[in-house]
């Protein structure tokens, strides 16, 4: 792991399914996981989950904590966005490589919508015009939502958005410091301000927009086998374990149809399990083209 560098998200070349990689820092007397988040782009339960027992709020000074920018890619297109509900992350691609943001996303009650859709327009200090249903919610709360709230510190889609073919949904900043990385919006998918300000005028319109779902990503990198996931709650029960035994089972099938002579670490895939930290681990390798390749390398070495 290497020291942690603030920096804008970097264009990170593709080379198999894996990008990124795991960073620490060193936190200081003042911070809270809120505010390691914000200047390092990572959401809230991503650091969380890679600290377990550490605590988010008062960390100390001096604590080593680990930066989770390793990821599998999600198994979609690599084009346009891609957003992973399960991992609150998003995904644009571009002839250079990927980009990863954190985002919120819905809420249970409120759900950001798994469907395929388009960038339609880009918006510079959106005004916001709340829907029936969430005038309706602040009301049972006893507090009266304006119809339209002007762009300014009280504004919830901050200073950009962009505007989807999926109606009503927006990608868009946020006036709160918290939530980004964890369930907290109505369906929109919330950036860190300095993220969206970022992405809006790298997106042109019309670029695709696809929202997946997936708590378990496998890919290669390389011969060898990585596997990422993501607690689907915080308690982690047998029920839980054994749904993610299958969406692993399944996710390692089709990687095999794909990829022939793999062989998995049945320990290394439990641990992956048992944490699910969203940290990516490697759990395995293609052994067959490890032994071609030691093969080849040896009838080289003869022909010398």
């Amino acid at each position: 792991m290497n020291s942690v560098a603030l920096a804008d998200q970097p264009v990170m070349p593709i080379k198999g399914d894996l990008i990124g990689q795991l960073q620490t820092m060193t936190t200081r007397y003042e911070d809270t996981f809120a505010d390691i988040g914000t200047r390092t782009s990572i959401g809230y339960l991503e650091l969380v989950h890679a600290n377990p027992g550490v605590d988010p709020w008062l960390p100390g000074d001096g604590t080593h904590i680990t930066l989770p920018e390793q990821h599998v890619l999600p198994d979609a297109p690599r084009e346009g966005i891609v957003i992973n509900l399960a991992e609150f992350r998003l995904y644009y691609y571009t002839d250079g490589g990927v980009r990863s943001y954190p985002v919120g996303v819905g809420t249970e009650q409120n759900p950001s919508p798994l469907t395929e859709a388009s960038v339609t327009m880009r918006l510079e200090s959106p005004a916001w015009y709340p829907p029936e249903s969430v005038r309706a919610e602040y009301a049972a709360d006893g507090e009266e939502l304006p119809r339209m709230i002007p762009p300014g510190p009280e504004n919830p889609l901050g200073p950009y958005a962009l505007k989807l073919s999926a109606k009503g949904y927006l990608i868009h900043g946020t006036n709160k410091k918290f939530g980004i990385g964890m369930q907290v919006s109505h369906g929109c998918v919330r950036m860190y301000n300095q993220d969206i300000s970022d992405l809006v005028y790298q997106v042109p319109k019309g670029t695709p927009v696809r929202f997946v779902k997936q708590p378990v990503k496998v890919g290669m990198s390389g011969n060898e086998v990585w596997l990422e996931i993501h607690r689907p709650k915080e308690e982690m029960d047998d029920a839980t374990r054994d749904q993610l035994w299958k969406q692993v089972m399944a996710r390692m099938d089709a990687l095999m149809e794909q990829h022939p002579g793999i062989e998995f670490q049945r320990q290394a895939v439990e641990l992956a399990i048992d944490q699910a930290d969203g940290i990516p681990r490697l759990v395995g390798e293609q052994v067959h083209q490890v032994a071609k390749a030691h093969a080849e390398g040896e009838d080289a070495a003869e022909s010398l």
